[in-house]
């Protein structure tokens, strides 16, 4: 199985300083991996805002592309319309567009988020 990884995960792996870092990339170490623009996007976003990581752009986009080389990460298209994608409420638009993103590519979305209900959810632990 290959795996689509999360906004959460990507970060708990790429930044040792993290809560999850040792359990999401001891979690990592026999997958396959796969990041999309928006999981690219959303890790540079958090990683560079001063009230989340605060690290420099060049840093964050360095370390992102050596994580993605390192476990030799495919990169898939965001082709899914996001009106395919049904979530129920606005706080599950994101997550639910990404499990329904790796369904589409017969990935299953790896997550942190605990609330994340979805058929192609898995929670990394």
């Amino acid at each position: 199985m290959k795996y689509l990884l999360d906004v959460n995960v990507l970060l708990a792996a790429v930044w040792p300083t993290h809560n999850h870092h040792a359990d999401t990339f001891a979690w990592l170490a026999d997958k396959q991996i796969a990041v999309c623009p928006i999981c690219e996007l959303g890790f540079l976003r958090i990683s560079t805002n001063k009230k989340a990581l605060g690290a420099d752009m060049v840093t964050a986009r360095r370390l992102l592309a050596k994580f993605c080389s390192d476990l030799q990460g495919e990169r898939i298209h965001d082709d899914l319309p996001a009106l395919d994608s049904h979530p129920g409420t606005s706080d599950q638009v994101t997550d639910h567009y990404l499990a329904d993103l790796a369904a589409k590519h017969g990935l299953k979305l790896a997550t942190l988020d605990e609330h994340l209900k979805h058929p192609s959810a898995e929670l990394v632990r």
